[in-house]
């Protein structure tokens, strides 16, 4: 893992302990660096790589939250502490539909760990910090942006995620932390978006009140305790108001089905889709992995139907091992 010392966000955007009636400091010893590694035949290997660095943040005895792309089937998990000291972990669990992730520590954590706010409450404009592993300095202080739905080439979406300003540099694992201290959400994305006609980057924060319901399963069973989501194996984006594949998993339904790269998705069980997150929501109302999902694509000049076995993506993965 990247020394703390090799980089550090510009002074004029770091928190500053007056602007704050929490203890800042205190609050950011909780966020820990977090380093994975992933074995070289692991499905997401080839995509999100063997070795993954990012954040995570304390939120109980020894409980680490962070995003889950970081920990998905790790073998072995690092937590980074900002005083320097390295603690193993454990990737305790995965959930596919907030993205949400937790590790375990194997060894003593003796920091405090950051409450749970309430993330429904926060509004647009409202002062946060992003906190980083390493204090003040790898931190951000920042506003909400935007409160909006988002949706992923990956087959993700949620209803209302957090956006926020500016962007912080190591974005992945980051704890929201709100103007009284409360840990808001987790840093999952950059994104980009056009404001008075300029670029400007933001933060996609997945929001703490999505893992409030999913917390006690993702600690006891590793995931939700409920029906999985159909997962259809295939990466689409919006061209030209149109979702076209981009991508599809090797031997996934889309690929057993010979979805090609390039093809527009028309319809879902006869019914037009136009976006991304309908386009999901479409397909995952259907049923629970394993149903049969009817799409309509489009492939050089020619429109057909064709029939998907959806899977559950969880089945594809490598479990995680205490060793």
């Amino acid at each position: 893992m990247a020394s703390l010392t090799e980089w550090k966000v510009p002074q004029a955007s770091q928190p500053r302990t007056e602007d704050y009636e929490f203890d800042l400091d205190r609050a950011l010893s909780a966020v820990v660096g977090l380093h994975s590694i992933i074995p070289t035949d692991a499905f997401t290997a080839d995509v999100l790589g063997t070795e993954r660095v990012g954040n995570g943040v304390l939120i109980g005895d020894g409980l680490v939250l962070t995003i889950g792309y970081l920990i998905t089937e790790a073998e072995t998990v690092w937590l980074h502490l900002g005083d320097g000291r390295v603690v193993q972990g454990h990737a305790l669990g995965f959930d596919q539909e907030t993205g949400f992730g937790l590790v375990q520590a194997l060894g003593p954590i003796d920091l405090d760990p950051l409450p749970l706010g309430n993330s429904s409450a926060t509004d647009i404009g409202h002062r946060i910090v992003v906190g980083g592993v390493g204090g003040r300095t790898r931190s951000l202080a920042g506003r909400i942006a935007a409160k909006e739905g988002f949706a992923g080439y990956w087959e993700y979406a949620l209803d209302e995620a957090l956006f926020t300003y500016p962007a912080h540099p190591n974005w992945g694992g980051t704890g929201l932390i709100s103007a009284t201290g409360e840990l808001l959400g987790i840093g999952s994305l950059q994104v980009e978006r056009e404001r008075k006609g300029k670029s400007e980057h933001l933060n996609m924060i997945v929001p703490i009140d999505l893992l409030k319901p999913a917390l006690d399963d993702l600690q006891k069973f590793g995931r939700v305790n409920k029906p999985a989501r159909p997962w259809l194996g295939l990466y689409a984006t919006e061209i030209e108001d149109n979702i076209v594949v981009v991508g599809v998993a090797p031997k996934g339904p889309a690929a057993r089905a010979e979805v090609k790269v390039g093809d527009v998705i028309l319809a879902v069980k006869g019914e037009k889709v136009s976006d991304l997150a309908q386009f999901y929501r479409k397909f995952w109302a259907i049923g629970p992995a394993g149903v049969d999902v009817p799409l309509t694509l489009y492939r050089e000049g020619v429109t057909f139907d064709v029939e998907l076995v959806s899977s559950d993506r969880a089945k594809f993965l490598k479990k995680p091992r205490l060793h």
